[in-house]
């Protein structure tokens, strides 16, 4: 569907595109407004760094995989085993800081698992 510039409004291409016309812009007085970028950057491509693409990703070894799953249990196992007082010295809530401690490695361990 063709629509028709308006009248007075200069080059009706450039007002249905959303470039500027050459008019007096907003911009504050002593400012350049305009292109942010040459025109060199723009035909060559992006200005922009780009990282390269790794070669192929790092894997981390299986065991760290057992190594978190193992220190989750020991810390829901030591929790229920403190709870039924079948841990040496009754219920004390130094095996809980214990259980906390070991979910916690596990969460530092996660964190570096690729």
């Amino acid at each position: 569907m063709a629509t028709k510039a308006s009248a007075g409004t200069g080059d009706g291409n450039a007002a249905k595109s959303g470039r500027t016309t050459g008019k007096k812009s907003g911009a504050p007085a002593g400012k350049k407004s305009g292109r942010t970028t040459d025109k060199k950057a723009r035909e060559s491509g992006s200005a922009r760094y780009t990282p390269p693409v790794p070669k192929k990703a790092k894997a981390s070894p299986k065991w760290m995989g057992v190594l978190i799953i193992g220190l989750f249990v020991l810390g829901v196992l030591i929790i229920i085993l403190n709870y039924a007082a079948l841990l040496p010295g009754g219920v004390d809530n130094w095996w809980l800081v214990a259980a906390i401690g070991s979910i916690f490695a596990g969460l530092m361990v996660a964190t570096r698992y690729r």
